[in-house]
């Protein structure tokens, strides 16, 4: 395959940045989207130009450090998939490519594809983690907990901070991943000590980061590559206020 890769090039977070054009020949349809970079920054090395930097670590699927907008969708073209499994017989021969970062006042770009992302963990530290005991693990089945609120957690805890929802959505809001992080702790009854401060400081992190409202339009659900659902943000809506309403500050 041969194609043309329209690339967001920007030195630091306040360069003004722009696209450069760059030619690749030779790629293979079985090769993933970071594959074809490593290929085209290769080439770049040899020629004695600065390599295209962008966030990458396992390359399974499941650390959500490949963040890139691909042709203006947040993770290329397939569904419930990250750029680092997205392979490039999803794309044609001779097709143009543009790749961008995440756009956000909350993710400021670092250089190039790489955006910091660690206003989500910020938010996760405003309150997402639970009281246990510290000393002997206890066995995993002494808190009986209800099936469908288990797998209702589990969903929610799939969510690896991609930040796809935030790129995605015209407000860039942070509410898929928060309600994400809020719902699968509340679901369960280890989350039970801290459930209503937990909501209330996570949210006061997020505006505080910069992240926008919420207007329900279901872009960040389109496009999470771990198909979390929206559901988790009428739950933490619930959560949020119904801790308004009862907690003593």
């Amino acid at each position: 395959m041969n194609l043309t890769l329209k690339v967001w090039r920007q030195k630091n977070n306040v360069d003004k940045g722009r696209f450069v054009t760059y030619n690749v020949t030779e790629i293979s349809p079985e090769m993933s989207f970071l594959e074809m970079f490593d290929v085209l920054n290769e080439r770049l090395i040899r020629e004695g130009h600065d390599p295209i930097a962008f966030d990458h670590d396992c390359r399974e699927g499941i650390c959500g450090m490949c963040s890139m907008h691909i042709n203006g969708r947040p993770h290329g073209p397939w569904k419930s998939t990250t750029v680092c499994q997205l392979h490039m017989r999803a794309f044609k021969d001779g097709e143009t490519i543009v790749v961008e970062p995440w756009r956000s006042k909350g993710f400021p770009v670092i250089k190039d594809l790489m955006v910091d992302r660690s206003a989500f963990d910020r938010i996760i530290q405003a309150g997402g983690y639970i009281s246990v005991n510290t000393g002997n693990a206890v066995d995993g089945n002494t808190i009986p907990i209800d099936k469908d609120k288990a797998d209702l957690s589990f969903a929610a805890a799939s969510c690896i901070a991609c930040g796809a929802c935030v790129a995605a959505c015209k407000n860039s809001s942070a509410m898929l991943f928060m309600s994400a992080k809020v719902a699968h702790l509340a679901l369960l009854p280890q989350g039970g000590p801290e459930r209503k401060i937990r909501v209330l400081n996570m949210v006061a992190q997020m505006d505080k980061e910069g992240f926008g409202s919420c207007t329900f339009t279901g872009a960040c659900e389109a496009v999470c590559p771990k198909d979390i659902s929206i559901t988790n943000i009428s739950r933490l809506n619930a959560e949020y206020l119904t801790a308004g309403f009862t907690i003593q500050k």
